[in-house]
């Protein structure tokens, strides 16, 4: 992160919080702001923790499906730092990088570390649209609005494993030798073309691992993969209706809080700007005030965001620099055995 791209974050979380106060100041009820109740928070803290830890287990279970010994402390870590890293670089890029880090802190082997995050990221991808699935068995009919969301979102995973897919075959044909004539034309020469091939060896080696996996951690890998994209999505409907006991609790009133949020989630990878740039504000704003009374509104969007972004990056931030200390000290250490060593010899002579 160069000042330059801190400057991008700092802006770009500026124009968020500009964003979540104008929408909150048009929605500003005329009694005032709810009190949300400790029941309320205490659900919503509740649903933040199940859904972190199920991440972990994923990661973790996964890890130990394929004989990589990783601990539940290390894939929380891996989980936390990644949450960080993706809310302050753009469209998320920075998740990946970090939580490669933190394996290496851990001392994951390399390979190992790039299969841990490619099954990350298969798991999250197949659960996704499974999920998508049920909830449009359980909300069908329920308008043209119902079915696009769940398209889209339906459609982001398929995408993600196509290009996985496209990748695997071209592992089989193009990871050693010089770049294809189609690669040349697109401007991929020699060097770049290399890095293509390191990564794409990687992923066959990821592959051929996956066969090998423990079908029983797999499918636990799997289900807590589930899991957590639906404690994910839950934090809404939880503000919503707990927090109004008044508002009821119907197939209707249900759907847009759970898909809106699914859509905004990962449909917000494609925003460009860090945290969104207030795009998600705007987003709940357009899509959510006919959906949750007009009493709390305001409310839900500020606690929602704090529930699913802002909690994230403080926790986030304290995994990412536990992480950065440990491989800090651990390079100075090897950086004084190391000139430790050299005076020692030099001594000798």
């Amino acid at each position: 992160m160069t000042w330059q791209r801190w400057l991008v974050t700092a802006l770009s979380f500026a124009l968020m919080l500009a964003v979540s106060a104008w929408v909150v100041a048009g929605h500003w009820p005329a009694s005032g702001m709810p009190w949300l109740a400790w029941p309320v928070h205490a659900a919503a803290l509740a649903t933040v923790t199940a859904e972190i830890a199920t991440r972990a287990f994923k990661i973790q279970a996964s890890a130990r499906s394929c004989g990589i010994p990783l601990s539940f402390g290390t894939a929380l870590r891996v989980c936390l730092a990644g949450d960080f890293a993706a809310a302050i670089t753009p469209a998320r890029s920075g998740a990946e990088p970090a939580r490669f880090l933190v394996l290496a802190e851990s001392g994951t082997p390399p390979a190992s570390r790039v299969l841990v995050l490619f099954l990350e990221l298969f798991l999250e991808m197949w659960s996704l649209a499974l999920v998508c699935v049920v909830l449009a068995v359980l909300f069908r009919g329920r308008g043209a609005s119902t079915t696009g969301l769940l398209g889209l979102v339906g459609g982001y995973s398929t995408f993600v494993l196509a290009i996985g897919a496209i990748g695997l075959v071209l592992s089989r044909r193009n990871a050693h030798g010089p770049p294809p004539a189609w690669a040349t034309r697109i401007g991929l020469h020699a060097g770049r073309w290399r890095t293509v091939q390191h990564t794409l060896r990687a992923l066959r080696g990821a592959v051929q691992s996956l066969r090998h996996a423990n079908p029983g951690l797999m499918l636990l890998a799997f289900a807590g993969s589930v899991l957590h994209v639906l404690f994910k999505v839950a934090t809404l409907p939880i503000l919503v209706f707990i927090g109004d006991p008044t508002f009821a609790l119907t197939m209707d009133s249900l759907a847009p809080l759970v898909l809106w949020p699914l859509a905004l989630f990962y449909g917000g990878v494609v925003v460009p700007a860090p945290g969104g740039g207030g795009f998600i504000e705007g987003a709940f704003a357009a899509t959510l005030s006919d959906a949750i009374p007009a009493s709390m509104f305001a409310a839900a969007l500020l606690w929602w965001r704090f529930y699913t972004f802002y909690l994230y990056i403080l926790i986030g931030g304290l995994a990412a620099g536990d992480a950065t200390l440990r491989a800090l000290r651990r390079g100075a250490a090897t950086h004084g055995s190391s000139n430790a060593s050299s005076h020692a010899s030099t001594e000798r002579q």
